[in-house]
């Protein structure tokens, strides 16, 4: 029988954990700073000792005294934390796991392997729902794909599953702060607790889901387009039960934003005593699920994988991964070294954990068209290959290259160029990311740091691009040597409007060997010119 010592052991995972080892035959030591907890818990749990261990002291006493095989740190919170005690273990000859979603430590532990190999021992940060998990999702998911354009994923928990207090903390340390992103094939930088998406949690023979969630910091932002072919854009989103919470964190998110406060961290003492008046409300019905796009056999597929779990089980699954983790070390299949945990798991493994509990899975596939040769058709593919390429968007892709700016010179050329964003004349290095999500595209285009983005989507025998309330709805006349946009028909919040009325703008594609080229000039009625930029662009 090994003995494990479970940092936090008695807390909201930790317990879990530690009840899943001792039914799995391994000697418990509950281990973490509030002794009269430990001896409690520990009481009712066959082969545990408790045991008082700080993670923010130096535990290599309490290893040597104890000698165990294996230590899993399940206390966290792990954002600004180092690496003491891993350390520790690495230089007792224990081994290490720990349930680690900051993203820094969790991609940092690497800088550990050279010391942990030499000592025979396993440093394993992140084995939890990210990226341990989220891993093994992923590499099933991107089996047999040519190359994978993005990985999208969100977590929706139960509003009765109280987490712990080093949770709250993790959550309030990336609110309102920064968060880099591989997007439009370049790091970007979002803000934690932005980019609000509605997600529908679906599964046949199961009541649907449907949560709001936001950016959430996590490993996977890094790891993802480190190592799944293709170097994916990477987006992780997580979120509470009911809406108005998330809308408050939100809401608090814009002073950190704006730099009035350094992090909402302080207030994570509060948070948990605020969320628990709300258990008795909501459900015990967490979710999460993965999407996942990419190519295959030069056509593009999506794959989703979708997890409902049901009965109050959601908190089951960050343990898991620890678990599984934690005998294959014992039966001595998993290699020495420091390094995540992502890809150490297949999904297969996590299924007979599933399948003891209200834990509901399913994958679905589709193909996918994309948005141009939806409307397009046969003519699609008569046209230069630069051209092609460039509107072959699906996931999540980038180009890069230079663009030529002009602008109008009267007043009210000057005030709509400035309403609508568009770039002070000169010449600039351009960047477009296209993003597509249910087959409408994004194209933000950074023109040397200025910014401006519409969104295109299928209206018919149209492609309609949006500009705030503004839509636009083209024909794309096209031939071997390019592609033309004519505007037919035009409308404000929904309202159509005389083509007499509408801006001037007949803008044009083409290929010049390997280069995208493109002429977008703008005129407006009365007024004339806003803005015309050409320029050159290449796919990343």
């Amino acid at each position: 029988m090994k003995t494990v010592i479970v940092l936090g052991g008695y807390g909201g995972f930790g317990a879990r954990l530690s009840l899943r080892l001792a039914a799995d035959g391994w000697m418990v030591m509950v281990a973490g700073r509030n002794g009269e907890a430990a001896k409690r818990f520990a009481e009712d749990l066959p082969n545990a000792t408790p045991i008082v261990a700080d993670r923010n002291r130096d535990l290599t006493p309490i290893l040597e005294e104890h000698r165990p095989f294996l230590l899993i740190d399940a206390a966290g919170p792990f954002q600004g934390s180092g690496y003491q005690v891993a350390q520790a273990c690495i230089a007792c000859g224990v081994h290490y796991i720990d349930l680690a979603d900051a993203r820094d430590f969790v991609s940092g532990i690497s800088g550990l392997d050279e010391t942990a190999r030499a000592r025979g021992v396993v440093a394993m940060a992140g084995a939890s729902s990210v990226p341990a998990m989220s891993g093994a999702v992923i590499d099933e998911l991107a089996q047999d794909m040519e190359d994978v354009c993005s990985v999208e994923m969100s977590i929706s928990a139960s509003n009765r599953a109280t987490a712990g207090s080093s949770v709250a903390a993790a959550i309030l340390s990336y609110v309102g702060k920064p968060v880099r992103l591989w997007h439009g094939r370049r790091w970007q930088q979002e803000t934690g607790w932005h980019r609000l998406k509605r997600v529908h949690y679906r599964i046949r023979g199961k009541v649907p889901i449907s949560r709001l969630v936001a950016l959430s910091d996590v490993p996977d932002h890094d790891l993802v387009p480190a190592r799944v072919p293709g170097r994916p854009a990477t987006i992780f989103r997580a979120g509470p039960e009911f809406s108005f919470q998330l809308l408050t964190l939100w809401l608090l998110s814009w002073p950190v934003k704006w730099g009035w406060f350094a992090s909402l961290r302080p207030l994570a003492r509060w948070l948990l005593p605020l969320q628990k008046l709300s258990t008795q409300f909501g459900t015990d019905r967490s979710a999460m699920a993965i999407e996942l796009k990419g190519s295959l056999g030069g056509a593009f597929e999506s794959r989703r994988w979708t997890l409902i779990a049901e009965d109050g089980c959601g908190p089951e699954i960050p343990t898991i991964a620890a678990q599984l983790i934690a005998n294959a070390i014992a039966q001595g299949t998993v290699a020495a070294g420091a390094r995540p945990a992502a890809g150490e798991l297949s999904l297969a493994a996590f299924t007979p954990q599933f399948d003891r509990l209200a834990i509901f899975r399913e994958i679905e596939s589709s193909p996918y068209l994309p948005l141009y040769l939806r409307v397009m058709g046969e003519a699609f593919h008569m046209m230069p290959g630069p051209v092609r390429e460039m509107h072959n968007v699906f996931g999540d892709v980038g180009a890069a290259g230079t663009a030529t700016v002009e602008r109008g010179r009267s007043f009210p050329a000057r005030l709509v160029a400035a309403i609508m964003g568009f770039p002070p004349e000169g010449e600039h290095p351009l960047h477009v990311a296209f993003s597509e999500n249910d087959g409408v595209e994004r194209w933000t285009r950074d023109f040397g740091g200025h910014v401006f983005s519409s969104e295109l989507s299928q209206r018919g025998r149209y492609v309609c691009e949006r500009f705030g309330p503004m839509r636009f709805y083209f024909d794309l006349p096209s031939d071997a040597s390019g592609l033309t946009m004519v505007m037919r028909r035009w409308s404000v919040f929904s309202v159509p409007m005389p083509m007499v009325l509408a801006p001037k703008s007949e803008a044009r594609e083409w290929a010049e060997g390997v280069d995208f080229c493109f002429d977008v000039p703008i005129m407006l009625p009365l007024i004339g010119k806003a803005v015309h930029y050409r320029g050159r662009l290449r796919r990343l």
